[in-house]
C-alpha cells in the first residue's frame, strides 16, 4: 500500500532503501540524536545493520503491531513514519514516531506524511485513538502536532529511553469520533 499527497508518498519500508536509509542516518546522526530512543543499560545491545532492523520491523508488522513507512519525496526515502504499539480489542489504537532528513525539514512533509498515515489507520484500518509523543525541547516535532491539531493530553515522566537517560514527553492525541475533518486537510491547510 502506497499513500500519496503532492510530492510526498507514504510506503512500506523495504529492503531496497538500505542504502538510502543508511546515508540519511549517516548525515543526519547529529540533527537526529537528541530524539532518537536509545536502549537503558541491560536491555540488549541495539541492531547494528539495516537488514537486522528490516527483519524486526517485519517480524513485528506480520504479528499486526507495527507498521514501518519510509516518507519519499520524488522516489527518494527522505524520513520514517513507524507506528508501533498497535492494539485491537476494547483498545483499538496505536503510537505513531517520525524523523526526516535535515535538508527536507521544514517544507511540510512530515506533517503530510504523519497525516497520510494516520488518516489510514482512522479511516481505513478502524483504529479509535491515534498518539504521538514529543520530547519538550523537540520544536520542530512539536510544529508537527500542532498542525495537525492533536489534542495534548498530558506529561509522561520518563516516558521513553534517548540519549542515555529516561526523557519525559507531551503526549498528543486525536480520537476517530472526535477528528473534524481529516489529518491530511490540517496538515494542507485545505477543507
Amino acid at each position: 500500500m502506497t499513500l500519496r499527497h503532492g510530492g510526498v508518498e507514504v510506503r512500506p519500508l523495504r529492503r531496497s532503501d538500505a542504502g538510502a536509509w543508511r546515508r540519511i542516518r549517516e548525515t543526519s546522526a547529529t540533527w537526529l540524536a537528541p530524539w532518537e530512543a536509545t536502549l537503558p543499560p541491560g536491555a540488549g545491545l541495539p541492531s547494528t545493520s539495516y537488514s537486522a532492523m528490516i527483519r524486526a520491523m517485519r517480524r513485528r508488522a506480520r504479528s499486526g503491531s507495527s507498521m514501518p513507512f519510509a516518507i519519499a519525496v520524488e522516489g527518494q526515502m527522505v524520513g520514517q513514519v513507524t507506528v508501533s504499539g498497535i492494539a485491537g480489542g476494547s483498545a483499538q489504537w496505536a503510537s505513531l514516531g517520525y524523523w526526516i532528513s535535515p535538508e527536507h525539514a521544514g517544507r511540510g512533509i512530515t506533517p503530510v506524511a504523519v497525516a497520510l498515515v494516520g488518516d489510514h489507520l482512522l479511516d481505513v484500518v478502524g483504529l479509535h485513538r491515534l498518539e504521538i509523543a514529543v520530547r519538550p525541547e523537540n520544536v520542530a516535532s512539536l510544529r508537527v502536532v500542532e498542525k495537525l491539531g492533536l489534542e495534548e493530553i498530558g506529561l509522561a515522566r520518563g516516558y521513553l529511553h534517548i540519549a542515555g537517560d529516561w526523557r519525559d514527553h507531551r503526549v498528543f492525541q486525536v480520537l476517530a469520533d472526535r477528528r473534524v475533518g481529516r489529518l491530511l486537510q490540517r496538515a494542507t491547510g485545505t477543507s
